[in-house]
């Protein structure tokens, strides 16, 4: 399956950062929340979208996820890689890294929408 990641739109800002992987059929939309002077993490939740923008429901019928608990410590594990000296020098494999975190993210998706 073809992905094209963008990370840090161009509509972030200081507490809220939006990260988006576009897949061939539909897309998911991230949004991080930070709070404080000193930005802390506050929460991580996202969205499916389909390709023109229609949200798409869940099983249970809400629309977003709250990444939470275990999956977020892999979470911000995955995103601190993009930010390290290592991946900035192309130290580590860049195609590597991405694929971690949109297969962690499509594991989510999988668990929690009906994708026809």
């Amino acid at each position: 399956m073809n992905y094209q990641l963008q990370l840090r739109t161009p509509d972030s800002n200081g507490n809220l950062v939006f990260n988006t992987i576009i897949f061939d059929a539909f897309k998911v939309n991230i949004v991080e929340r930070y709070y404080g002077l000193v930005p802390k993490s506050c929460e991580v939740l996202f969205k499916v979208r389909t390709l023109d923008d229609q949200l798409i429901k869940r099983k249970d019928g809400h629309v977003k996820i709250r990444i939470k608990d275990e999956d977020y410590n892999t979470y911000k594990t995955l995103i601190k890689v993009f930010g390290t000296y290592e991946y900035k020098n192309k130290l580590i494999s860049r195609n590597d890294a991405q694929q971690d975190f949109v297969h962690f993210i499509l594991r989510l998706v999988i668990m929690n929408y009906n994708l026809n």
